[in-house]
């Protein structure tokens, strides 16, 4: 009945927006706060509107929900009537010593206007150092053109303390696409990746959103890439090989592959290899027969070169025949084609398992 409603109230919502945001605000369901949430992003001049009023409001529910949709609303705002609105209820919050937990919201607010920023990003940036929740990266990437050198410290100090945000921050971090930002952003991706290796798999996340950007982001991503590959933790060389070997958009092919080729010119680990070969596996639905052959041939072909690294690729390539659907078929359809160019790698009883999980009646030895 609530999806219902929702929908509903999502088709029709053109026809009284400011009633139906009070409406929504009055309910307290959850529904009721999606909705407010799509509105912030389809109708964000009405969301203003709410939001002014809510921060005039004498209820403090109103009040936080001004903090919170005024946030949602504030990146798809287009209009200077909107901005200023949105300027004018965070001032109204500021001017409430009451309500310092909503303040960080507020100048967050006040960052993101570029009539306001100047005066309030000290304060801003003093809170997201703290922790303050309601201060997010995005909002002081904003002032990142104007007031790099303070913004960029925050950022840096952010990462540097242990915390949940490391991934926001990074995920927000990604976008800044002007290259000398861009180039400085990646300096500071190095250097909290090298403090802190357990943030390996934020620092991929955020390579990964970079590759999808195209060849726009070679010259960033070639020098932190290469050199993390080259002299990088374990833990940090295992993230970025699940993400480079991974199938990816269309966009990101190119850079992809080139960066695929510097780790397999250079990485010997048994770990990342046994990485590589994962990804490969889990990615051969998207990525295609030939591209996921080439890349469990060459792990193995690395793999093989001790004994240890080959028993760890006879027990991933089974492993993965058993947890990966179609994986075992694909690579007994390998085997069976090439033998000779399989017999240094797979060894006679993988190749019998391999045979039994394909359910092929001989994989040739």
């Amino acid at each position: 009945m609530a999806t219902a409603a929702q929908a509903l109230l999502h088709t029709h919502r053109r026809r009284a927006l400011d009633d139906l945001t009070e409406a929504l605000a009055d309910s307290a369901h959850r529904r009721g706060d999606e909705l407010l949430a799509v509105l912030a992003e389809e109708e964000p001049s009405a969301v203003c509107r709410a939001v002014d009023r809510w921060a005039h409001d004498e209820r403090p529910a109103r009040r936080v929900a001004a903090v919170a949709y005024g946030l949602r609303a504030a990146p798809h705002v287009r209009t200077e009537d909107g901005r200023e609105l949105l300027r004018y209820a965070a001032l109204a919050l500021l001017a409430r010593p009451a309500d310092c937990t909503l303040h960080g919201g507020a100048l967050a607010l006040l960052v993101r206007d570029p009539r306001t920023r100047s005066r309030h990003l000290p304060q801003a940036l003093a809170r997201f150092g703290e922790g303050d929740p309601q201060v997010p990266a995005s909002a002081l990437a904003t002032a990142l053109a104007s007031h790099p050198e303070p913004v960029l410290e925050a950022f840096q100090a952010r990462l540097r303390r242990p915390g949940p945000d490391v991934g926001e921050v990074l995920r927000t971090l990604a976008d800044v696409t002007t290259p000398a930002l861009a180039r400085r952003v990646a300096t500071l991706v190095r250097e909290v990746v090298e403090l802190r290796p357990e943030t390996a798999d934020h620092v991929a996340a955020y390579v990964e959103r970079r590759l999808e950007q195209g060849l726009a982001s070679r010259a960033v991503l070639l020098p932190l890439v290469g050199g993390l590959l080259d002299g990088g933790p374990p833990e940090v060389r295992v993230a970025l090989t699940t993400v480079l070997a991974a199938p990816g958009g269309a966009e990101s092919g190119p850079l992809r592959h080139e960066l695929l080729g510097l780790l397999l010119g250079r990485e010997r680990d048994p770990a990342v290899l046994v990485a590589l070969l994962c990804a490969a596996a889990d990615g051969a639905r998207h990525s295609g027969e030939q591209h996921t052959r080439e890349l469990v041939r060459r792990a193995g072909l690395l793999l093989v070169r001790t004994p240890d690294g080959a028993t760890r690729f006879d027990q991933a390539l089974v492993e993965l025949g058993r947890r990966v659907p179609g994986f075992a078929p694909l690579v007994a359809r390998w085997l069976t084609r090439e033998p000779e160019a399989w017999a240094a790698v797979v060894g006679p009883s993988t190749r019998r398992m391999i045979e039994n999980l394909a359910g092929v009646v001989r994989v040739p030895a």
